[in-house]
């Protein structure tokens, strides 16, 4: 067999980079393809945080790099580096293959480095600053800066001036996908980093409480800007509303095609909405949607989502926020190639839920996953839902209120109208389960490829006996159902 050149070789490894084994296996066939592997093997970090003995050989590895110089400059602070760190010249500069900057490796190093001396704790006090931990991470943070030449994901989540350390400029000039706390990140860093990168494809920003103009910049900046997701700060009780960076979504609007808005009420005008014309994915979650202060907020939300034209999403999510009439206009506006939808709320109020199932089922007819609510008037919505939607997986049905007797009912509609694809069920226990409507239901999956998950949603499941419970187990020993949360 003639040699396989080095791009074959390259793809190979690639494809293998999912399977750790068959990738370290062929570190040992030669020097060739050692030289090649370990670039893939290094460019997936998050693999070597599995263990702590893995995460602690990489953190030998990280700190090895470390220059003589900075060396004697923790150790003049007293910060004592662990005697297993390699003294040696390494074989390769393993940390210039990296493509991530993740928090999680600077916090997990300093904690490695400084335990014994301080006694933090990894998980509970990765931002418990000190002088020591200060100064450690910006030597680990000026290594990896100076010594990775094209990071594609950041995780801006430190205060240390990363711009300003040696090789920051090509560093980032290759950055993809951009994660920044506002709470240690300031508008200038944004402005700054704004004239590096220019091709972010996800931008993620968190703890936003007013416009600030370098991440205003930033937006504008890039060419090929396509996620966004903005979490705004719900602890800041002086809201301000965001009006230049409204401003700036709508301007991208046509590029963006995927939008995640947490706690958004209330900081953020919606009319960039219309804007986005190319959207696949919106996922809005609201935690303060109960506030009467925020009711006109709610209102304008409404109001551009009834008049807003997805053509083609296939994502729509929204948590502890009431819109089912408008989501239901907006499915009829779409062109049939939902495959999630989630709409969660706590409103005990909220209506029209039967008309967004109607929607669903009359346009949704690749629709996969779905979350929804389910009012006792809604039942002859869930026949055609079931008829129409061929492909549905997964399917949860919450209630709005208790004492509802609808529970045999819907479960003889699943029993009779379940498409085969249908294996995930989750209903509300609020609803009254018979003994006999529970082993129908079950029965109906004998036979199926696919075993079945089932789950009930109540905190008490107070109406559910030691006789249902019983029927679960039972159909769970003969493997019918893989998995109840009843059970476990």
């Amino acid at each position: 067999m003639e040699k396989l050149n080095v791009d074959c070789l390259v793809l190979i490894f690639n494809i293998l980079r999912v399977n750790k084994r068959s990738l370290y296996s062929c570190l040992l066939i030669n020097r060739e393809w050692c030289r090649l592997v370990v670039p893939t093997l290094w460019d997936n970090y998050p693999y070597f945080f599995k263990c702590e003995k893995s995460r602690e050989k990489l953190s030998n590895i990280i700190l090895s790099h470390l220059s003589p110089s900075s060396k004697q400059l923790l150790f003049d602070n007293n910060i004592i580096l662990p005697q297993t760190i390699l003294s040696k010249p390494l074989t390769f500069n393993y940390i210039s293959f990296y493509k991530t900057l993740d928090k999680r490796i600077i916090d997990y190093i300093v904690y490695f480095v400084l335990n014994e001396k301080t006694k933090i704790n990894y998980y509970d006090n990765c931002y418990n600053y000190s002088k020591e931990r200060n100064l450690l991470e910006q030597e680990v943070y000026k290594l990896l800066i100076s010594q990775c030449k094209s990071i594609k994901i950041l995780e801006w989540e430190s205060s240390q001036p990363l711009l300003s350390f040696s090789g920051a400029q090509t560093c980032f000039s290759r950055l993809y996908n951009l994660t920044v706390d506002l709470n240690f990140v300031s508008s200038d860093d944004l402005y700054e980093i704004a004239q590096i990168c220019k091709y972010l494809n996800r931008l993620y920003v968190k703890n936003i409480s007013q416009d600030i103009l370098g991440l205003t910049l930033l937006i504008e900046a890039q060419k090929n800007l396509k996620d966004v997701s903005f979490n705004f700060n719900s602890v800041d009780k002086k809201k301000m509303i965001c009006e230049e960076l409204s401003k700036a979504l709508a301007r991208k609007g046509c590029a963006i095609d995927s939008l995640s808005l947490f706690n958004s009420v209330g900081y953020i005008p919606y009319p960039f909405l219309i804007s986005l014309v190319n959207l696949k994915r919106l996922h809005i979650r609201c935690y303060d949607c109960d506030n009467e202060d925020v009711d006109k907020d709610i209102k304008e939300l409404k109001q551009y989502l009834t008049t807003s034209k997805f053509p083609h999403p296939n994502f729509l999510s929204f948590n502890k926020l009431s819109c089912f009439k408008e989501l239901a206009l907006l499915i009829e506006r779409t062109n049939g190639n939902i495959i999630h939808l989630n709409v969660d709320t706590s409103d005990k109020s909220a209506e029209n839920t039967g008309m967004l199932i109607k929607a669903i089922a009359d346009n949704c007819p690749k629709i996969k996953y779905l979350t929804t609510c389910l009012g006792p008037k809604d039942l002859i919505y869930v026949k055609p839902l079931l008829l129409n939607c061929n492909d549905l997986i997964f399917l949860k049905f919450r209630s709005l209120n208790r004492n509802y007797d609808i529970g045999d009912e819907l479960l003889d509609i699943l029993t009779k109208f379940s498409p085969k694809s249908l294996t995930m069920i989750t209903l509300s226990e609020d609803w009254k389960y018979s003994v006999d409507a529970f082993e129908s239901f079950f029965e109906s999956y004998r036979g199926q490829e696919e075993s079945l998950y089932f789950n009930l949603l109540g905190i008490h499941l107070d109406y559910i006996t030691m006789e249902h419970i019983k029927i679960i187990r039972k159909y769970f020993d003969e493997g019918i159902i893989k998995n109840s949360n009843v059970l476990f």
